[in-house]
């Protein structure tokens, strides 16, 4: 099967994300820079780890008027990224923005065109943050709302938790959308602040495209097997 790992380099420096590329690098299917390392590295980084073969998902979760998240996709695809996210939230026109301004850039420069994918709800929340931010129901209609949402503006898949694979699978009928899958812990893992959690067999299983996996293998005592173990673990759930 094609390697589902997307291995976060959350991690404070582009020297502690370098060694880890360098350690990891023939056991992820992708590398992904999120605001921290983003923030701190900048673009340049992204550009070293494309250039070194490296396939890289941007996960800064374009969030703001269409016009300003249009423009930031642009760049996106300059980058050379191969996947990255708006927030679903954003709303319709801004997701088809993204979308339009994705794919003719890629066809305009003649660059490859990277999967862009919204976020539905971060793996973090639950109902109650949910009531705080003044969204009423249940949360796996919210997940199922933002994910139609993400189909009908021309996405190419959604983030969402490893508890929401099935409902997103039952309520987008498109063939090859793509389900990105955080909140993925081998089972002898804590879960941290995340709260809508699954093993990556179960995962896979369920039906991601791929997981992310970034603490239980940078904060695991040798993460290199960390990292070989999640992978065999995902081999044998998907043969």
């Amino acid at each position: 099967m094609d390697n589902k790992l997307i291995i976060a380099l959350d991690v404070e420096t582009a020297g502690e994300a370098r060694a880890l590329f360098s350690l990891l690098g023939a056991q992820a299917g992708m590398f992904k820079i999120g605001s921290q390392l983003f923030t701190a590295a900048g673009p340049e980084f992204v550009r070293e780890i494309v250039a070194q073969g490296g396939r890289v998902f941007l996960d800064l979760k374009f969030h703001d008027i269409p016009n300003t998240v249009a423009s930031a996709c642009r760049e996106a695809v300059r980058l050379g990224v191969s996947l990255f996210n708006v927030h679903a939230a954003g709303g319709g026109e801004m997701m088809r923005r993204a979308a339009e301004a994705t794919s003719e850039t890629a066809a305009r420069e003649n660059l490859p065109r990277p999967a862009l994918i919204a976020v539905t709800v971060l793996t973090s929340a639950d109902a109650g943050v949910l009531a705080e931010t003044g969204v009423a129901g249940a949360l796996e209609e919210q997940v199922k709302r933002l994910a139609q949402l993400a189909a009908t503006s021309g996405l190419d898949g959604v983030v969402a938790s490893p508890r929401e694979i099935t409902l997103v699978r039952a309520a987008v009928a498109r063939e090859n959308f793509l389900l990105v899958t955080p909140g993925v812990r081998p089972s002898a893992s804590a879960h941290d602040d995340q709260k809508r959690v699954l093993t990556p067999a179960e995962a896979v299983r369920a039906g991601a495209d791929y997981i992310v996996v970034g603490r239980a293998i940078l904060n695991a005592p040798d993460p290199l097997r960390a990292a070989q173990e999640i992978v065999a673990e995902m081999e044998r759930a998907g043969s």
